[in-house]
């Protein structure tokens, strides 16, 4: 399968998403940005009904088609993104300096950060004016109140291994559900491919380990209930036995860092990597002696795009490079 440049990627899903935002809703798509995405702020001619969604804080109406949106965490922020929709403004992860760099600087200039994921500044969401909030319940569960009187706010329960059940109630949020699908269907053939070209090479069977260093929360390993093991999952690819685990992730001491060999060890890094632990641990005998380093199968990667992406866009990519990885 031939590998997928990112701006291509980007086009074509959005081109995909702007067919089938066509009569979705009673709007019809606008003109496609330079990217190949519609645009967010585009006078609609046909009202769009208010939607009433069952978040998990219970039902909620939301204006239809609703542009002035705010995000508060990298799922929502992936999921408004793909489905054409530039957000006003984006709570990040406090280790961020930036916005993920898997999305094109055009995307994201016009994003105001409003604070840290998880304590956003309410006041700078207020003067954004938002006729929507996305969110979780993991992060902004214990000030729900206070955003639903800024605007009608939609939480998911939580982020990560749920996050394609999450895509549908943004989807239904945004007024971009047929948009959805089409991402949706995209993914699948993508990832079937995907599988199809690791099973053609007798990849399939290749145990691919992922491990992510976190300032504040030491080296962790992730098992199939996590963001990236479901696309792992998805793609077919089999999984050490430590993290072969219905969780999401766990942490390890550094005297136990054998349990994060693999055929392939994909690792990233949130936040400093001295004060990660990667720079020690990387340095380290114990990490030397992994047979995926010694096989120099041990690759670094973006920590916004494989633990922070969380949705279509994001997990499309991940594909592409895990196949990259893999040499299939």
């Amino acid at each position: 399968m031939p590998r997928i440049a990112r701006r291509t990627l980007l086009a074509g899903l959005g081109g995909a998403a702007l067919t089938a935002c066509t009569g979705s809703g009673g709007r019809s798509a606008q003109p496609p940005t330079t990217d190949g995405f519609e645009a967010s702020g585009s006078f609609s001619p046909t009202p769009v009904p208010p939607v009433t969604v069952n978040a998990a804080t219970g039902p909620v109406l939301v204006p239809g088609a609703p542009l002035r949106v705010v995000v508060l965490d990298t799922d929502v922020l992936d999921s408004a993104l793909t489905l054409g929709i530039t957000p006003l403004g984006a709570a990040l992860p406090a280790a961020d300096t930036g916005f993920p760099a898997y999305w094109p600087a055009s995307r994201t200039a016009e994003i105001r950060r409003v604070g840290p994921a998880g304590a956003p500044d309410l006041e700078a969401v207020r003067l954004l004016r938002p006729d929507l909030i996305l969110s979780n319940q993991a992060r902004d569960g214990d000030r729900f109140d206070q955003l639903r009187e800024i605007a009608p706010t939609v939480l998911s329960q939580t982020t990560g291994a749920p996050w394609k059940a999450n895509f549908q109630l943004h989807a239904q949020a945004l007024s971009r559900v047929a948009a959805g699908a089409a991402f949706v269907a995209a993914y699948q053939k993508h990832a079937g491919q995907v599988a199809q070209a690791l099973s053609a090479a007798k990849l399939s069977g290749q145990r691919v380990s992922l491990v992510r260093f976190t300032e504040g929360g030491g080296i962790r390993l992730f098992g199939r209930q996590s963001f990236p093991g479901t696309v792992l999952a998805d793609a077919e690819v089999a999984r050490p036995d430590p993290q072969n685990v219905d969780q999401s992730d766990f942490e390890v001491p550094p005297d136990q860092i054998g349990r994060a060999d693999g055929d392939l060890l994909l690792y990233a890094t949130y936040g400093d990597p001295a004060k990660a632990g990667t720079d020690a641990t990387l340095a380290s005998p114990a990490w030397q002696a992994l047979g995926a380093v010694k096989a120099h199968r041990a690759f670094p990667v973006d920590d916004q795009l494989w633990f922070q992406g969380i949705g279509y866009t994001g997990a499309n990519f991940m594909l592409d490079e895990l196949q990259r990885f893999l040499g299939a």
